[in-house]
């Protein structure tokens, strides 16, 4: 049985990056994690992570940054190459708390990031835990149901909550019930922001070279990333296929994986127990 323990009193700040802003909520003391959330509508750091933060930081700084163009961060990614322009404001945001490394943790979205970032500077990772995340296979495969959905959010008639809740009950979890509706209506609030609707951060290629960019499994940097990894995917996610838990494996030479059943593509929310003790273990170095 899950239990979910309160949020912790977080210290909020907004910080300067190559003149853009991002926001930061954090807590705890210790060898500091960034927790990087997901790209759904209406994501944001803490939302994302409500279920893990209070645990992770027993034992660690925990930082949670809004990622760039979501949240109360300053909007507008490099649509021509989004997972290196997000992975450029996260390392500014290091250099901007003055952190050398740093563990990673990164969701979907969160979790390119996350491996754009180690494999561009792996000096600057610790340990890096990926669930369910972006840019595994993607030219390999055509878009999941899951993923159409969500890159069809601000298409068509333009957001809504139906739209959203759609997304979220039917896809993104394994267990509709799971997921409160006062979450929903939180995301769909924040999902209105005009600058978003306006610019959406999350949205196909634009070329095919954008869209090769970003597939990690065609950058050979993967195959000597020596960034100790642990990878955590749902296998029922219905955003991205749980097939690419084991190429990330096949690929990485120091990758731990752990398929979670009856999960889908929030684990950290719909596994939270698992998820914080293991993730906790891992960043420890308890392997």
């Amino acid at each position: 049985m899950t239990t979910h323990t309160e949020l912790p009193s977080m210290r909020e700040s907004l910080l300067d990056v190559a003149g853009k802003k991002i926001f930061v909520a954090e807590t705890g003391d210790g060898p500091p994690v960034l927790l990087l959330h997901g790209g759904g509508p209406g994501a944001s750091g803490v939302s994302n992570y409500s279920r893990n933060i209070a645990n992770l930081a027993k034992e660690h700084r925990v930082i949670v940054p809004d990622l760039p163009g979501y949240g109360r961060s300053s909007k507008g990614i490099d649509p021509a190459d989004p997972f290196g322009s997000l992975a450029a404001g996260i390392r500014g945001l290091l250099d901007e708390l003055g952190l050398d490394k740093a563990h990673l943790v990164g969701n979907s979205y969160g979790g390119a990031c996350a491996l754009r970032l180690a494999l561009d500077t792996p000096d600057r990772v610790d340990h890096m835990v990926l669930m369910g995340p972006g840019g595994i296979g993607t030219t390999r495969a055509l878009p999941t149901p899951g993923l159409n959905s969500l890159l069809n959010y601000y298409t068509g008639e333009g957001p809504s909550r139906l739209k959203l809740e759609k997304f979220i009950r039917q896809y993104l979890v394994f267990n509709a019930a799971d997921v409160p509706d006062n979450v929903i209506d939180a995301r769909y609030r924040d999902s209105l922001d005009p600058e978003v609707v306006a610019n959406p951060p999350l949205r196909r290629p634009k070329s095919l070279r954008a869209l090769w960019k970003m597939d990690f499994t065609r950058d050979a940097r993967l195959s000597r990333l020596p960034v100790p990894t642990l990878v955590l995917w749902g296998s029922a996610d219905k955003v991205n296929r749980p097939s690419g838990a084991q190429m990330l494996a096949d690929r990485l030479p120091n990758c731990d994986l752990y398929l979670v059943a009856n999960t889908g593509h929030w684990v950290q929310f719909e596994r939270a127990d698992l998820f914080n003790r293991l993730c906790a273990d891992f960043l420890a170095g308890r392997r």
